[in-house]
């Protein structure tokens, strides 16, 4: 496990050599890979975490704009459907949907398949916040790879697809009270 030729040394150069001198067994061939991944992954985060305040919206409001804004016209889902789509619980999306209703982003109507049931659609205004959001988060994740080459980036995700799709449910972690992106 070498560094990647480039800029220089990183933190995460920095850890693996701490790892090497300190306890070098516990690397093995994904360990860079991983660190790599979930610096990447902070930086994306914290890119989006950046801008979404400027449309005055929150994490899980974004994502729920953007999941009803994804499946197109007429731009509505049924909220198990956003529960099984976002990973969030019944009662957090119920929340954030009040939320975005109350703003005038999202309306609650009677399921057109089952009366019994509900559907939640983005109204006009929101599906205007949702391409605001899209557009912005896409330009500050662009923003993120600014200084890699468009080659750099495409083999990137071409390796990523290549390694993710031989993936396996991951066993449970051992809980340590600690950030394992950290260690």
């Amino acid at each position: 496990m070498t560094a990647a030729p480039g800029p220089g040394p990183d933190p995460v150069d920095a850890l693996l050599s701490a790892w090497r001198t300190e306890l070098p067994d516990v690397l093995r061939p994904t360990t860079e890979l991983s660190k790599r991944i979930a610096q990447l992954a902070g930086a994306l985060d914290a890119a989006t975490r950046g801008v979404l305040p400027e449309l005055g919206l929150t994490v899980a409001e974004f994502d729920i704009l953007v999941a009803l804004r994804r499946v197109g016209e007429p731009y509505r889902m049924k909220p198990n459907e956003l529960v099984r789509a976002l990973l969030l619980s019944s009662g957090g999306i119920s929340n954030v949907v009040n939320h975005l209703a109350g703003r005038g982003l999202v309306l609650r109507e009677p399921s057109p398949d089952d009366g019994r049931s509900t559907m939640i659609r983005l109204t006009p205004d929101g599906v205007r916040t949702a391409e605001r959001a899209v557009r912005a988060n896409a330009d500050a994740h662009e923003a993120v790879f600014a200084e890699a080459s468009p080659t750099a980036v495409n083999a990137a995700a071409r390796a990523l697809r290549e390694v993710g799709v031989h993936r396996r449910p991951v066993p449970r972690p051992i809980r340590t009270g600690r950030n394992p992106s950290r260690s």
